[in-house]
């Protein structure tokens, strides 16, 4: 090795042990005080009083409920109080906040509920169900009340605007997607366009490239223009909201343009690996956070390979396409492989949908970003949103036509196997577009090795869509009566009776629940019933809108009220749901458990979930159970409207811990089938309720473990299942059976 080269190798290496020794040493401080929090024993349910400030945006789960990060000043259990400064994620029903209005960066709180540490690698310390509510002690003050303040102008600002863009405008100029529909926020996921609605290092670019113009129209030096655009930055930040994932894309902005500006890739990857560096130490969580991966990612996309991309694809476009298309291509590339960690599907049509928002999502971010600031003036304001919602309109188009394009998402791999897989599929693309078709001997055969590569995965990628859409039905058992959908941490359940078919509720996302009727080969729905209208339940209901004979819901309150109208306005009957309601599905019949009509303990949300009876006409008898918490299962058994046994019953809230044992027992079954996202932020199911289920003799069926799980009776009377994830062990405490791909009887 020369000299040389042996002397930066050491620089390096020093280098990053002493930045390894300082996020060591940044955690080894930290440490202390959050063990003796999580010592605190928090289990169990013991109630619990935390104090903090709120740090970061208050978001909408597809549950339903409110999440927010703090920051916790103390931490009381009974009449003990401990002082202490951790970060906390606190969880709550929006009824459960006591002025929701004001709830909102930098006002304090006073959370109580049942708190459990958070998973390792996490900021937060604690995660806190706020159960008996969020009291609202002082609302934001100073810089965090007006920037409160404006980004709610614009959203109210926009409400009276038509259409999908109108609850857009606020995502992408300031980052608040409160307005965003679930449907629209599921599309927007699906065509790989919801980045245009976090605070990426987009915006942070965008702004810091107008100001910076502006600064040199105005003739200003180059020292004063990069003050002004670090000062626009700045205000950029503290408007948004300056949590770490908003500092975090200010920081990768400054460098992708530091890097473009300087037209040398190599400065601005050292920039950015100082960055990282830096970052790291100052917050040492970030290294768990995919969040933060993909920003790297992407940044070191666009400062390596955009060049070279926009040349290869410029021998075969016009040069000013192949610039645009470089751009989304080096991003999804080099973020694909991190994705499928989430998610184990590749969007086809990415990089198109990406291409056609790139015009309007500039002027959307600019012009709602205005609407913002001129909130003193009422009438430019409302001028202003008016003119964002044209291009913000543009967007939520694309995004909805191209969701709902055929084979849009394509399966893939999952874990780490699937990302290095992807990970090698993008290089080899990457390189087909990238080299010379007429170089040097060597160049020419890595790029027919790549071509000759993207070619097999890509067939390869056309039979898994077909089978995963048009062809899915041949990969179903085909005498399935009840098909419980894999659609993450949510309720989809389809029950078949000759030709006719209901669903049982409609997942979170309208992409999931379509991709599970489309194999299942379901294009009409006889009769949807809602069990309640928590986004969980109810968040697919666009992939079914326009489908549906009849519709018979639970109690819908104010959020509900909407959906079961558009679903009427669709052409569906609508009839909410009472105890001893009966109708037939095909030749099925099934009959209403719960609500009670007289019953007002249960108004609304989960204890007012949907208990559906169903069987006959092949259909084994199976028992529904929604969302139903222990104190309404009480009640159902009481009733004495149970006619067990049961060959199927669908456990209440995905394994929840909240159970009535005796309603299990009562019931008798068979197969107990809980539907429930992998690793989901609830530990569902909890190993209390499989414990229960398992000594009432109940065998085990879970959605996170086997996929998409299918139930029929046999002609010998026999119920059989099958999972679609048979051959894959479970991980979870649980029953330790397997279901497999050939079908097993349960008695």
């Amino acid at each position: 090795m020369p000299r040389r080269t042996a002397r930066v190798a050491l620089t390096v290496s020093v280098l990053a042990v002493a930045a390894a020794g300082a996020a060591a040493a940044h955690v080894a401080a930290a440490e202390p005080s959050r063990q003796a929090v999580a010592d605190l024993a928090l289990g169990g349910g013991r109630a619990v009083v935390v104090r903090a400030e709120v740090v970061g945006k208050v978001e909408r789960r597809a549950d339903g409920t409110l999440a927010f990060p703090a920051r916790a000043t103390s931490v009381a259990t009974g009449a003990r109080m401990h002082p202490t400064a951790i970060d906390v994620t606190v969880r709550a029903a929006p009824a459960d906040v006591d002025r929701l209005p004001v709830l909102d960066v930098g006002a304090t709180v006073a959370a109580h509920g049942t708190a459990r540490p958070a998973r390792p690698g996490e900021r937060s310390v604690l995660v806190l169900w706020a159960s008996r509510g969020v009291e609202v002690q002082r609302a934001a003050v100073g810089a965090a009340a007006l920037t409160g303040e404006l980004r709610r102008g614009l959203v109210h600002a926009t409400e009276g605007l038509p259409g999908a863009g109108a609850g857009l405008v606020p995502g992408l100029a300031v980052g608040d997607t409160s307005a965003v529909s679930p449907g629209l926020d599921a599309a927007m996921k699906q065509s790989s366009l919801s980045h245009l609605t976090a605070v990426s290092g987009a915006n942070c670019a965008l702004v810091v490239g107008i100001a910076f113009g502006l600064a040199a129209a105005a003739g200003a030096s180059r020292t004063l223009r990069a003050g002004c655009a670090l000062a626009v930055l700045l205000g950029f930040v503290v408007l948004v909201t300056p949590e770490p994932s908003v500092l975090r894309a200010a920081t990768m902005a400054a460098i992708a343009m530091l890097g473009l500006l300087l037209g040398r890739p190599g400065a601005g990857m050292g920039l950015l690996c100082l960055a990282v560096t830096l970052l790291l130490v100052f917050d040492p969580w970030l290294a768990a956070s995919l969040g933060f991966a993909l920003s790297v990612a992407a940044t070191g996309s666009l400062v390596l390979f955009a060049r070279s991309l926009a040349s290869g694809l410029g021998r075969h476009v016009p040069r000013p396409l192949a610039l645009a298309l470089a751009v989304p291509l080096a991003a999804q590339l080099a973020c694909g492989p991190l994705l499928i960690l989430i998610e184990p599907t590749v969007p086809v049509y990415g990089v198109l949908a990406n291409l056609l928002a790139a015009p309007a999502a500039p002027a959307a971010t600019v012009i709602g970003l205005l609407a913002c600031l001129s909130a003193p003036l009422p009438w430019l304001q409302s001028g202003l949103a008016a003119l964002a919602w044209v291009p913000a309109s543009w967007i939520a188009a694309t995004a909805e036509t191209v969701s709902h394009l055929p084979a849009d998402q394509l399966p893939w791999l999952e874990g780490p196997p699937g990302a290095a897989a992807l990970a090698v599929l993008g290089l080899a693309l990457g390189a087909a577009i990238a080299l010379p078709r007429h170089g040097a001997r060597r160049l020419r055969a890595m790029r027919a090795g790549a071509v000759v590569l993207v070619a097999a995965v890509a067939g390869g990628c056309l039979g898994a869509g077909a089978l995963a859409s048009v062809a899915g039905r041949w990969t179903l058992p085909a005498a399935w009566t009840i098909l419980a959908c894999d659609v993450g941490q949510g309720d989809a359940v389809l029950v078949r009776s000759g030709d006719a078919v209901a669903l049982v509720d409609t997942g979170p996302e309208p992409a999931a629940l379509a991709a599970c009727l489309s194999r299942a080969g379901v294009a009409r729905i006889d009769l949807l019933v809602l069990t309640h209208f928590d986004l969980d339940h109810v968040g697919g209901i666009a992939a079914v809108r326009g489908r549906v004979g009849t519709v018979v819901h639970g109690p819908a309150g104010a959020g509900g009220s909407a959906e079961v109208a558009a679903l009427e306005a669709a052409g569906a009957r609508v009839e909410q749901a009472t105890a001893g309601m009966t109708g037939t599905l095909g030749g099925a019949r099934w009959r209403v458990l719960w609500p009670r009509a007289d019953s007002r303990a249960y108004p609304v949300g989960n204890d007012a979930s949907v208990v559906l009876d169903v069987r006959g006409g092949g259909v084994p008898p199976t028992l529904l159970l929604g969302d139903l918490s222990a104190s309404p299962q009480r009640a159902v058994v009481a009733s004495g409207m149970l006619d067990p046994p049961y060959a199927i019953v669908k456990v209440a809230h995905h394994g929840s811990a909240d159970q009535h044992g005796e309603l299990y027992a009562a019931a008798q079954a068979g197969v107990a089938l809980i539907t429930v996202g992998v690793d989901n932020d609830y530990d569902h199911p909890r190993p209390e309720l499989l414990a229960l289920l398992t000594g009432v003799g109940a065998r085990i069926a879970r959605t996170d473990d086997d996929g998409a799980i299918a139930l029929w009776t046999t002609p010998d009377g026999t119920v059989a299942l099958w999972g679609d994830r048979g051959d894959r062990p479970r991980t979870r405490l649980g029953s330790r059976q397997r279901l497999r791909r050939r079908p097993s009887s349960v008695g």
